[in-house]
């Protein structure tokens, strides 16, 4: 009961955090936020969130370490700071430094693809958590980071309408201000049903200079996208106005 109560403890007042104050450059709540990242927010400079389950499941050491610096480094060349998020002996960290990105690209698939549904218990075992799209959004929020990139998200899958088989990163879109950008769906999976499951949420979903929504490795579905923008400024201003 002890650890239990414990655990209990790390995880309480966790909505109360979702838009805390960035004076405490340790971090917020129970999530470590590098310096780096809290020095960002503090003063109000462009973070980008980057999650980790591509790290750790998407390819093999060190291809993934490689790949991990170099979209740190796209991030950092384009004007942001980068906040790669994961969970690491138990600690939600938002912005990892080299040695702890190391660390989970040494792991690999040994640490636990994490959804929203897992970080309460990824947290109260102490273990290693390589954060998918969903939760990633969730940490994100959490300490005040309005922006992540990411290759593709999650969907609805091939006869979900008999399995309901729905991916938590669409019902997260629904609820968290976070901006997604990505390059759509996973090709596998049922877009179309997908892209009615998001209307449903009350998502917001745009393509930037097409009028079609990208599948993942392709630029083209066949499904028609309701908003289309055309500049990195018409961007700016639909992310702006669905986050006041």
């Amino acid at each position: 009961m002890a650890s239990s109560s414990s655990a209990l403890s790390r995880l309480s007042n966790l909505h109360g955090h979702l838009h805390p104050s960035h004076s405490n450059k340790g971090g917020v709540g129970f999530i470590k936020i590098s310096p780096e990242v809290s020095e960002a927010l503090s003063n109000d400079h462009a973070v980008v969130a980057l999650e980790s389950t591509i790290i750790s499941h998407g390819m093999p050491y060190p291809k993934n370490l490689e790949t991990a610096r170099e979209v740190e480094a796209v991030v950092r060349e384009n004007g942001a700071v980068p906040a790669t998020i994961a969970i690491l002996d138990g600690i939600p960290c938002v912005g990892l430094s080299m040695e702890e990105l190391e660390k989970l690209a040494n792991l690999g698939p040994r640490a636990q693809k994490t959804a929203r549904r897992d970080i309460a218990h990824v947290v109260a075992t102490g273990g290693n958590g390589a954060t998918t799209v969903s939760a990633t959004m969730f940490f994100a929020s959490m300490v005040g980071i309005p922006l992540f990139v990411t290759g593709g998200i999650g969907g609805v899958h091939r006869h979900g309408e008999h399995t309901m088989d729905i991916s938590s990163d669409l019902t997260e879109l629904g609820r968290t201000p976070v901006a997604v950008i990505s390059a759509g769906v996973k090709s596998i999976l049922d877009v179309p049903r997908t892209l009615e499951y998001l209307e449903t949420q009350g998502v917001c979903v745009a393509a930037y200079r097409t009028n079609e929504f990208p599948s993942f490795f392709s630029e083209t579905s066949g499904c028609k996208v309701p908003c289309r923008v055309d500049t990195p400024e018409d961007c700016a201003q639909l992310i702006g106005k669905l986050q006041k």
